[in-house]
């Protein structure tokens, strides 16, 4: 066995030395033809590079388009690079000879032709395509091309002449290690049986099943037959193989519901409405952990509720979906009623999940409804996991999650982690419904319920609040009757959303009716406006120090405020921060109202300036918030644009014309509050008002009267002719007495009977009561008692006292109200 096996070394050693020889020779033929090759393609991409040269500076010259230089830059900068790889790769001294050429030429040709040409070309040098500069290119491409051809033939012959010795060096070296195997095959096949059936089969076995196991194939395994330490060395294997398929199974399954879990709290809460978060949630968890879900939630968690829900409340289905059809479930929007022995009211009720491995052996989930169980069973399901849903220890709901197969242990532990994630997300759209509905009934309160009519305007109006996702804002809009016929229009704004900007914006439309209620002017009325938002700035600061000055614009409110007069159709209006409104006059197309825009509420220190329009009778002014306008997709004066083009659609009445407006600037969808406010102006007749100018006289004032009773004999109200008398001698007394000139009369009908007085003083009367020896202070306190309200206005040229007195019945019903002409 010794001398065999020093034999067997021998021809071993001798036919390996051979062998290595063969292949060392063999390794340096395949390099070198491998240098060749590459060589060659270095070389062709040299010649196209070449080309690119040639054509793009052809291009460029035909077609003088400078896209065409960009290959040819390209070209240029890469060129010089690219022919000295192909010198570097050269190993012989033909072939790096006719690199060098190729190389010398192909800069010769970029510094000598390529580069002057389209230079001459830019400069516009009629040389650059003179047919001399023309075939000078052609000569010279002409050139490179035969060079590489030259050079790939030269390197072709070098490749086939290597390739030839070595299959020679191959084909001596092959009969050489022939003879030496031939003479140790014997001896060989003798020596080895015993080590391959021993050893090196068992160490193979155990070499292939370590490989496998390395690469993932957890099944490999080994025969356990071996004798003596490969017999161990098997069952060893076969251990460490089940130990790994077991940490497999472990890890992937742990991976799975981590992604699981990641993967819900990603897609579950991405709104904050509730039914949309249990259809998300659902969504969640088919089919990667069930096949089929239901959730079922309290009324009043659906509701937005602001208690928590308890044992007591009834359940509705908020959302389901799975694998196949609902048919066997009870649809979303059914009340559930749960009997007390079921997991889902075990589950809800007691605030843990629950089980069900074996729906068809399960007697507490059958109890529920026999028939409808039953087609759950037909549909295939055999196993239920019930969790309730809980946040912060409140319970709101059921989720039942079924599976064709069968649930264990760890599913239910993962389905309660799951389901906690989504209860965080529903509790948050519960505490959000119910902010935005609380929110929305604040503001909703504050809003007019119904505009009530106006004998000098038709009113429409629509407030639409924004969608779930932004709140509910701080948009207003009010009518406010004044005296002699007039109405206040009034829109407004608080920037930001919820309880805050609801309260807010109540609290300015107190304040604006309050104003209006003095009848300022609507530039002072403003004024008056911004010294409160200021105010409401500075009690709203916590911390800031008296006398501090609050931030400017701190609530970020806007309000445009304008009062029409019927009798002299003008309409007066200025605004603070807040877009003017669109006029659409009876006869032409709709256009936006120019005017100064006077800053924010809030801001303070600022005038603000009145715009004043002369209407004709039925002219339609909009008055709308930013909400109605502005929106991500567009800017303000593309919206303003569709507004125009919507008011200019014909409709049947105002109140077709709001709807129209909202549907085609809303489309059904409002990323924030929205307020509209449609007014056709009207105007009073020639008969309905008469107006006299009065001299600063005493003895006139049985004159005034004359002509009162007169005017009231022409509308027929004799009844109302010894108050009238009575009212018009004291005022216009008091005009003479205490102002001055000019004074006027003016006697108004309408839904009621309006006296005025003017003059040219700004003291306003007050009204008091006099003592017994008292000569006056009894005037003001009789037109007071004997009319319906009376008031005072300021003017530009002075005051205004009026006085209105309720028509008679028979006379109201025949009433003619101004028309829109």
């Amino acid at each position: 066995m010794l001398i065999a096996s020093g034999l067997l070394a021998v021809l071993i050693g001798l036919v390996f030395g051979t062998l290595f020889w063969a292949i060392t020779d063999m390794l340096q033929a395949t390099d070198a033809r491998k240098h060749v090759r590459t060589a060659l393609s270095e070389a062709n991409r040299l010649e196209t590079l070449v080309l690119d040269l040639e054509t793009g500076a052809r291009g460029f010259l035909i077609t003088r388009d400078q896209r065409f230089l960009q290959p040819w830059e390209s070209a240029r900068a890469a060129l010089p690079g690219q022919a000295q790889r192909v010198v570097s790769l050269s190993d012989t001294p033909e072939l790096r000879g006719l690199a060098r050429e190729i190389g010398r030429d192909g800069n010769s040709y970029v510094r000598d032709y390529s580069d002057p040409l389209i230079g001459a070309a830019k400069r516009g040098d009629p040389s650059a395509w003179s047919v001399e500069t023309t075939a000078e290119g052609k000569r010279r491409v002409d050139d490179f091309r035969a060079r590489f051809d030259r050079f790939d033939d030269v390197a072709r012959s070098v490749l086939a002449a290597r390739e030839q010795a070595t299959e020679t060096r191959v084909r001596w070296s092959i009969v050489a290690a022939t003879g030496g195997l031939a003479g140790s095959v014997l001896l060989i096949a003798a020596y080895t049986g015993y080590l391959t059936r021993a050893i090196v089969r068992p160490v193979r076995r155990a070499a292939a099943v370590a490989a496998r196991l390395a690469d993932g194939d957890l099944a490999a395994r080994m025969p356990e037959t071996g004798a003596g330490e490969i017999g161990e060395l098997g069952v060893a294997f076969n251990s460490m193989g089940n130990s790994l398929t077991d940490s497999r199974r472990l890890t992937q399954e742990a991976h799975r519901r981590l992604k699981l879990l990641y993967d819900t709290s990603k897609a579950v809460g991405t709104t904050l409405d509730v039914e949309r978060t249990a259809e998300e949630l659902v969504r969640a968890a088919v089919p990667s952990f069930a096949d089929f879900v239901t959730v079922d939630l309290p009324v009043s968690v659906m509701r937005g509720d602001g208690r928590p829900p308890g044992e007591e409340d009834t359940l509705c289905r908020a959302a389901m979906g799975g694998i196949g059809g609902t048919a066997a479930f009870r649809p979303v929007g059914t009340l559930i009623d749960w009997e007390p022995a079921t997991p889902q009211a075990r589950s809800f009720r007691r605030g843990v999940g629950m089980i069900e491995p074996d729906l068809r052996s399960s007697v507490a989930w059958r109890s529920r409804d026999r028939l409808g169980t039953a087609r759950i069973l037909d549909h295939g399901f055999r196993s239920l996991i019930t969790t309730p849903l809980r946040a912060q220890g409140t319970r709101m709901g059921v989720v039942s999650l079924w599976r064709l197969g069968e649930f264990d242990e760890e599913d239910l532990s993962c389905a309660t982690e799951l389901v906690a994630k989504a209860g965080v997300a529903i509790d948050n759209a519960r505490r959000y419904t119910h902010e935005r509905n609380t929110a929305l009934a604040l503001q909703c309160s504050l809003l007019p319920k119904r505009l009530p009519p106006q004998p000098a305007v038709e009113i429409a109006s629509r407030y639409q609040p924004a969608g779930a996702g932004a709140g509910v804002g701080g948009d207003w809009f009010d009518v406010i009757p004044l005296s002699g016929c007039r109405v206040g229009l009034v829109v407004g704004d608080v920037v930001g959303h919820g309880i805050h900007a609801s309260a807010t914006m109540g609290r300015l439309r107190t304040a604006v009716r309050t104003l209006a209620d003095v009848d300022l002017p609507p530039d002072e009325l403003l004024t008056h406006l911004d010294d409160l938002v200021l105010h409401l700035s500075s009690d709203d600061q916590p911390g800031m120090a008296q006398g501090e000055a609050p931030t400017a614009g701190e609530l970020g409110a806007t309000c445009l405020y304008a009062v029409y007069d019927p009798v002299s159709r003008c309409c007066t209006m200025a605004t603070a921060g807040h877009p003017l409104p669109v006029l659409v006059p009876p006869d032409g197309p709709p256009e936006l109202v120019s005017g100064p825009v006077g800053p924010p509420l809030g801001i303070g220190g600022l005038p603000f300036e009145t715009t004043e329009l002369l209407l004709t009778a039925g002219s339609v002014l909009a008055l709308f918030t930013d909400g109605l306008i502005e929106s991500r997709d567009h800017d303000i004066d593309h919206g303003l644009t569709e507004l125009r083009h919507a008011l200019a659609f014909p409709t049947a009445s105002l109140e077709d014309t709001c709807d129209h407006v909202t549907d085609a600037m809303l489309d059904g969808r409002a990323t924030d509050d929205t307020a509209l406010l449609l007014v056709r102006t009207g105007a009073l007749s020639p008969g309905q008002f008469a107006t006299w100018d009065l001299p600063d006289d005493p003895a006139l004032v049985s004159h005034a009267r004359k002509l009162a009773l007169d005017q009231l004999a022409v509308w027929k109200l004799d009844e109302m002719q010894f108050v009238t008398e009575l009212v018009v001698s004291e005022l216009v007394t008091n005009a003479i007495r205490y102002g001055t000139p000019p004074i006027q009369l003016r006697l108004i009908r309408s839904h009621t009977l309006i006296c005025e007085v003017s003059d040219g003083s700004s003291t306003a009367p007050h009204l008091r009561r006099a003592r017994v020896f008292d000569e006056g202070g009894r005037g003001l306190l009789l037109v007071a008692q004997l009319t319906q309200g009376w008031g005072t206005r300021q003017t530009t040229s002075g005051k205004t006292i009026w006085c209105e007195q309720t028509l008679p019945p028979t006379t109201a019903a025949h009433e003619e109200f101004p028309e829109a002409a």
